[in-house]
C-alpha cells in the first residue's frame, strides 16, 4: 500500500508566495520529469484562453484530470506559457514524505489539503487565492488519481463550492471580473518500444505467482490472466474463497461489499458518490482513534487492514470495464497503464516507460455563478468540467496509436 495515509494529526501547509522560486523550478520541470516519470516532451494547448481570462480580470481555477503522479508537474509547463505562477491543492501526504519534496512542493505554491476530513484552511486558502486572482489555482476535481487517461472518475464537488464562494467573496468586492473555471485535458502517448518496454514487467508480475513466463501467450491474454488472479487473491483476502461469475460482476461485488460492511461498522450515514468518496469518508472514520492512540494494539492493527482494504478496493475501481480487448485493435496507452496499475498492485512501485508525450489542452472559460440553481438536477460547473473534459480527452484520444 503506497504511503498516502499519515497516522498523525493534521497540520495545514501553506502555500510558498515566492515569485522566483518557482520560476527557479520550471527550469528543471523537464530533466525531472524526463528522469521521475519518462516524461520526455509537454505540449500546450489552446494557451491563449487562458490570457484572455486574467485579461478579463477573472479568478481563474484550472480544473485537470487526473491520471498520473506527473500530472501536477506537467501542469507547470502551463504557468511557463502563460508567464504567471500557480497555486495548487495538494494532497497533505505528499508533505510528507522527506524534506526535500515537502520544501519543493510548497516552493512552487501548493499548499496541502486533507483528504481525511474537511479542511477549513485549505478552503479558505483556494478561495482567498481565487479572489485575489493574482495567480491561477489547480485543482484536481476527481480527488485520486485514475491511472486510465482516456475515462474519467467521478468528480468531487467540492471545485464548485470554491469557485462559487470566492465569486461571491469578488462579487461582494465589487472586483474587476468574476471566477472562472479551465478544464485542462491532459493526455500521455507513449512513444517508445510498447512490447520491450512492458514484457520484462509482465514476467515480474508472473513471477509473483510462481508463474513460468507466460510468452506463448498474447499480451491481452496474459492481462487477463493476472487480472483473474488479483481478483481472485482479493477475494481469498477479503472472503475467505475465490468467488465465481462474471469477471466485472465480481469486482464490482469485492467493492460493493467491503465498503459497505465498513459503513455499516463505523456508522457512515452519507457514504458519497463514486468509490473515492466512499473510501474518503470510511478514512475519516477509521483514521481520529488512530491518531489519538486510543485503541489497543489488536484495534490498531484490525484497523490498519480495514484502511488497507480502503486502499485496495478503491485501485480496483480505478479498472475500467474492457479497457482492452482481445478481439478489437487497443490504444497503446490503454496497455501501458494496465501493465502499470498490475505492477503498483503487487510492488507498490511502478517502472518508468519512457518516452512520454504529455498533451494539455485548455478549455474553454465556465463563469461561476455566486449563487447555485437548487432546481437544478446537476451543478452546472460541475456538469461544464466533465463534459469539456470528456469531450477533449476523446478527441486527444483519436490522435493515439493502435496495435
Amino acid at each position: 500500500m503506497q504511503n498516502v495515509i499519515i497516522e498523525e494529526p493534521y497540520e495545514f501547509i501553506p502555500p510558498g508566495r515566492s515569485e522566483w522560486w518557482p520560476r527557479l523550478v520550471q527550469y528543471l520541470l523537464k530533466p525531472y520529469l524526463r528522469r521521475k516519470f519518462g516524461v520526455d516532451s509537454v505540449e500546450c494547448r489552446e494557451v491563449e484562453r487562458l490570457n484572455a481570462s486574467f485579461d478579463a480580470g477573472h479568478g481563474v481555477l484550472l480544473a485537470p484530470n487526473h491520471c498520473r503522479q506527473s500530472d501536477p508537474l506537467s501542469v507547470g509547463f502551463l504557468s511557463r506559457a502563460i508567464n504567471r505562477n500557480l497555486h495548487a491543492m495538494a494532497s497533505w501526504h505528499l508533505f510528507k514524505q522527506d524534506r526535500f519534496t515537502t520544501f519543493m512542493t510548497r516552493s512552487v505554491g501548493a499548499f496541502s489539503v486533507y483528504r481525511e476530513g474537511i479542511d477549513r484552511q485549505a478552503i479558505n486558502t483556494a478561495v482567498d487565492i481565487l479572489v485575489e486572482g493574482r495567480r491561477p489555482l489547480v485543482v484536481f476535481p476527481e480527488g485520486a488519481i485514475s491511472r486510465h487517461n482516456d475515462q474519467l472518475m467521478p468528480l468531487m464537488e467540492g471545485t464548485a463550492f470554491i469557485a462559487r464562494t470566492a465569486a461571491k467573496r469578488r462579487e461582494k468586492n465589487k472586483a474587476h471580473g468574476g471566477v472562472v473555471v479551465h478544464p485542462i485535458a491532459i493526455r500521455y502517448f507513449f512513444q517508445g518500444d510498447l512490447e520491450a518496454s512492458i514484457l520484462p514487467v509482465l514476467e515480474k508480475i508472473e513471477s509473483h505467482f510462481s508463474w513460468y513466463p507466460q510468452r506463448d501467450r498474447s499480451i491481452i491474454e496474459r492481462l487477463q490472466q493476472i487480472a483473474q488472479a488479483l481478483l481472485s487473491l482479493k477475494e481469498i483476502e477479503y472472503f475467505g474463497r475465490a468467488r465465481t461469475g462474471d469477471f466485472y460482476e465480481r469486482v464490482d461485488g469485492l467493492i460493493q461489499d467491503e465498503l459497505a460492511k465498513l459503513e455499516k461498522e463505523y456508522d457512515v450515514k452519507d457514504a458519497g458518490e463514486g468509490t473515492v468518496a466512499r473510501v474518503k469518508n470510511l478514512r475519516t472514520a477509521i483514521l481520529p482513534d488512530l491518531i489519538s492512540n486510543s485503541v489497543s494494539s489488536e484495534e490498531r492493527h484490525r484497523r490498519w487492514k480495514q484502511l488497507a482494504a480502503c486502499y485496495y478496493v478503491q485501485q480496483m475501481s480505478h479498472y475500467p470495464r474492457n479497457y482492452v480487448s482481445a478481439t478489437e485493435p487497443n490504444i497503446v496507452e490503454h496497455i501501458l497503464e494496465t501493465v502499470e496499475r498490475f505492477e503498483e498492485d503487487f510492488t507498490d512501485k511502478i517502472t518508468v516507460h519512457s518516452p512520454l508525450h504529455a498533451v494539455m489542452e485548455v478549455g474553454s472559460a465556465i463563469q461561476v455563478s455566486s449563487h447555485r440553481d437548487r432546481q437544478a438536477l446537476t451543478d452546472p460547473v460541475m456538469e461544464g468540467i466533465r463534459t469539456q473534459l470528456t469531450e477533449m480527452l476523446a478527441k486527444l484520444s483519436a490522435e493515439a496509436v493502435k496495435v
